[in-house]
């Protein structure tokens, strides 16, 4: 176990490398120079000179791979550099925002886990009856209707209408991540209970059910102890991809409610052509995805013996 894991780490390290050299060349290649943003927005007129000592203090002047090489030095060491606005440090800056983020992912998943592997086994095991078409119903008018819809309409029913829940955040505490977490659950539960639907329609279709079902096997027995057993793969695989997406902080999500979690943060920093923010965000994201994606091998080594035996194989 230790040398597949091992082995999966060393595969990804090189892809992080790839990712940061890939989005510092395309924030550069950009042309925006952020002094001259930063002249347009507060209206104060530099001459050539300063914005010159600026560049030079800034390190803008340096070649792009000195830039890079740079960067990524200070990153090794812990230093992701300063916010070009705000003047503060990247890092810290960035850190303040997780517990927001981490607060709305959590909340978020567990809604979807709460809504879709129900709703999913339940309509694969009413298969063509009423129940099934309305669940799949439901799930097309959820995947139909995008976040910011489901959001403004969530919070015309249980803050306009009916006053229960506040229009926008008023803090990180969970009564404010209802609204937000509510959205990014219907959104994704439309989806992937569909997919846990599949999954288990097709482990119910397989000869073993049917054999167990005539052996007189009940069949709660068979669907807890065998086909969610066997399902788990599928259920991993979306929960991974979700929290991927979650921690990265959904952009608009946080701004309808102005959640102040890392997506509103990046929405703001490419706003401001900040662009060490926007590397500390890429960087994130990058590393959020690769440790979601060695997770979900670890637990499909650990849960599929197929995976297992032929991992010890090689």
């Amino acid at each position: 176990m230790k040398q597949y894991a091992a082995k999966r780490l060393l595969q990804l390290i090189p892809l992080l490398f790839g990712i940061t050299f890939l989005s510092f060349a395309m924030m550069r290649l950009a042309g925006s120079d952020p002094i001259l943003q930063q002249m347009e927005r507060t209206g104060i007129i530099l001459s050539q000179e300063v914005i010159e000592e600026e560049r030079e203090r800034m390190g803008l002047n340096q070649p792009f791979l000195v830039q890079y090489g740079s960067w990524l030095m200070g990153v090794l060491r812990g230093d992701m550099g300063t916010s070009y606005m705000s003047g503060q440090d990247v890092f810290s800056t960035f850190l303040s925002k997780l517990p927001a983020t981490l607060l709305l992912t959590v909340l978020s998943i567990l809604l979807t886990i709460l809504i879709s592997v129900p709703l999913g086994i339940l309509s694969a095991v009413r298969h063509d009856r009423w129940l099934d078409w309305l669940i799949r119903g439901c799930s097309f008018f959820g995947s139909s209707m995008p976040n910011f819809f489901v959001g403004l309409l969530l919070m015309y029913v249980f803050s306009i209408r009916l006053g229960i829940l506040p229009v926008i955040s008023q803090g990180t505490d969970i009564r404010s991540a209802l609204l937000p977490s509510l959205t990014l659950a219907i959104a994704m539960s439309a989806k992937y209970l569909r997919q846990v639907r599949a999954a288990v329609l097709e482990e119910l279709e397989k000869e073993y059910v049917a054999g167990a079902m005539a052996r007189g096997v009940p069949f709660p027995v068979i669907l807890t102890g065998s086909v969610l057993r066997t399902c788990l793969s599928t259920i991993i695989t979306l929960l991974a991809l979700s929290a991927g997406s979650l921690l990265g902080g959904t952009a608009i999500v946080e701004s309808i409610f102005m959640w102040d979690g890392v997506g509103k943060l990046a929405v703001d920093a490419i706003n401001m052509r900040d662009y060490p923010m926007i590397q500390a965000y890429v960087m994130w994201m990058a590393v959020i995805y690769v440790c979601v994606n060695l997770a979900a091998d670890l637990s499909y080594h650990l849960l599929d013996p197929r995976i297992r035996l032929g991992g010890m194989g090689k």
